[in-house]
């Protein structure tokens, strides 16, 4: 299995961020105005509100990302976790959700949520792997959200 390294957000990686997470989102479902202004502003809209962003690189490339955002003091929120669907396959997803778990333990939360939808069975099998169990749904602000997801940290 090919070498997955873990890296922070940074400008030059920014458009990764954005190409990524509208390909998944468009081939599922379709981009809400929240995306559209996360993937176009992440500085404003995940980092400057306390969050954090990562991406997996393979060799040279960059083929995944995902990040958090604070909820209440305690508690963050993972978001948009993208990985390529060539990269697929090779534990990105299950490298960056270990990581980004991490980071979030490291910034001082407790727990962390996620909202996601059945048609991704993939990804909900990735999050049960990494310690998220299913909870009550109070959808929020996503419109394509039918699970909600939790994992101590």
């Amino acid at each position: 299995m090919p070498t997955v390294e873990i890296i922070p957000f940074s400008q030059p990686l920014k458009p990764y961020f954005e190409s990524i997470n509208k390909a998944w989102v468009v081939h599922y479902f379709s981009l809400e105005p929240f995306d559209i202004d996360q993937l176009e502003n992440p500085e404003e809209t995940i980092l400057a509100k306390g969050g954090a962003i990562l991406f997996a690189k393979m060799g040279d490339e960059i083929v995944g990302t995902v990040g958090l955002v604070p909820v209440e003091k305690a508690t963050c929120e993972m978001i948009k976790m993208g990985v390529s669907p060539a990269a697929q396959g090779n534990g990105v997803g299950l490298a960056l959700g270990k990581a980004l778990m991490e980071q979030a333990k490291a910034m001082g939360f407790s727990k962390m949520v996620l909202y996601s939808n059945t048609v991704l069975a993939a990804a909900l099998h990735l999050y049960e792997k990494i310690g998220f169990q299913k909870v009550d749904l109070e959808c929020g602000a996503y419109g394509r959200c039918n699970v909600k997801m939790e994992a101590a940290l």
